[in-house]
């Protein structure tokens, strides 16, 4: 019997016996059309108030001003916390490593607050607990009340589990999905006009470099996608990591969408990219934030053996997230073009290729205007200690 299908069912069915030349051909008219806004770049030596405030100010200007983008508006705000805060590279402070730095985030409020943002909420999943994200960020050695304090209506929430709602929100990936078509996320992420990553410029081991796209992978609940979820609805607290994403050892709560192709690679080179697509996807990026001023290599946490203190000295931030972390990529002396096989995606598709191809953002530095200072004046290369690291490890380099 003939079945009517919709015009969607038509074209994945088409996609299958397209040939990969048509298809390949597609991905570039989408990459040629894929958006290009100005990313600004500046040096910043410090995280003193007196040198970080206007230098972030001023990128925001060259970006048009936050008030166009925040005024009377609630912000949240996507901060990186990896790990647990026992974790530590030497004697180094955790926002000196491989957390947003603590000044930054007060820094980055303190200017929305100036910019008329009625409510700023900070949003992140910290390490298997469902604690206060204050007492988290006491563990951490900083004090929760320079954040809340740097401008009205300041709060924190912890995403990693249900939270303060009464259920999980949906929120569906517009172009289908790479790995999962949507996602059952924590109600603050859809309860905010303005989403804003404020990220730690890194490599990754799995996925090459955590940039502002990589932030997000921790959007994703323990309770549903973690090593300890529920099976068939969420657990009550988180418990472990989010292994499940990584390697897919099963799937998510039975609650939540499934994957789209439970078959697929479970390589978490061919998993993570993919999947931090699919999640900004569902929860577009208005504003990223990519700060360096001191940092580390070789990894995303120091848990990564061999793995160094650095200090670059930048802050690279744009309205659009794969144009930004396609210039963070040029600072650090890596080819935003680059893909699998060459660093620092050794192991891993490129997410930010990915993004391109689904009409995200374009990558190609050639099409996206630097304000401020230029990427090779601000290059910290993050490529020769790449290369020294792998040699030592016995690592593809």
């Amino acid at each position: 019997m003939y079945k009517k299908c919709s015009r969607r069912e038509w074209l994945m069915g088409t996609a299958a016996v397209l040939p990969a030349a048509w298809l390949a051909g597609s991905r570039l008219g989408r990459a040629a059309t894929a958006p290009a806004l100005p990313v600004a770049v500046a040096k910043c030596k410090t995280y003193d108030p007196a040198e970080l405030v206007p230098t972030l100010s001023r990128m925001f200007d060259q970006l048009g001003g936050l008030g166009r983008l925040v005024n009377g508006k609630t912000v949240g705000i996507k901060i990186n916390l990896t790990g647990d805060t026992t974790y530590r590279l030497g004697y180094a402070p955790l926002g000196d490593s491989h957390y947003t730095n603590p000044a930054v985030i007060a820094a980055t409020v303190h200017l929305l607050g100036r910019a008329g943002a009625r409510r700023i909420r900070l949003l992140e999943s910290p390490w298997a607990t469902a604690d206060p994200v204050e007492e988290v960020v006491l563990r951490a050695n900083w004090e929760p009340r320079d954040i809340l304090g740097a401008a009205a209506n300041v709060e924190f929430e912890n995403t990693n589990y249900l939270g303060n709602a009464k259920k999980y929100t949906r929120m569906m990936v517009p172009t289908g999905g790479y790995i999962y078509p949507g996602f059952d996320l924590n109600h603050s992420y859809m309860d905010c006009d303005v989403f804003v990553s404020l990220a730690k410029m890194k490599e990754h081991d799995t996925a090459g470099i955590t940039l502002s796209m990589k932030n997000c992978f921790g959007l994703t609940p323990a309770t549903i996608y973690g090593t300890g979820a529920g099976v068939d609805e969420p657990s009550v607290l988180p418990n472990g990591g989010r292994d499940m994403v990584h390697t897919g050892f099963r799937q998510p709560s039975k609650s939540a969408l499934p994957e789209k192709d439970p078959k697929s690679s479970r390589d978490g080179g061919y998993r993570v990219p993919r999947t931090v697509v699919d999640l900004v996807g569902a929860r577009p990026i208005h504003l990223a934030i990519v700060e360096a001023v001191r940092t580390m290599a070789g990894g995303e946490g120091p848990w990564i053996e061999d793995s160094r203190l650095v200090s670059p000295g930048v802050i690279v931030a744009g309205l659009n997230c794969v144009n930004t972390d396609a210039v963070c990529m040029g600072v650090m002396g890596f080819d935003s073009m680059a893909d699998r096989g060459t660093p620092p995606f050794e192991t891993s598709d490129s997410t930010l290729r990915l993004a391109e191809d689904v009409g995200m953002g374009t990558r190609d530095l050639k099409r996206i205007e630097v304000v401020g200072t230029p990427v090779v004046q601000a290059r910290f290369d993050f490529t020769k200690l790449r290369h020294a690291r792998r040699t030592k490890l016995g690592l593809p380099a």
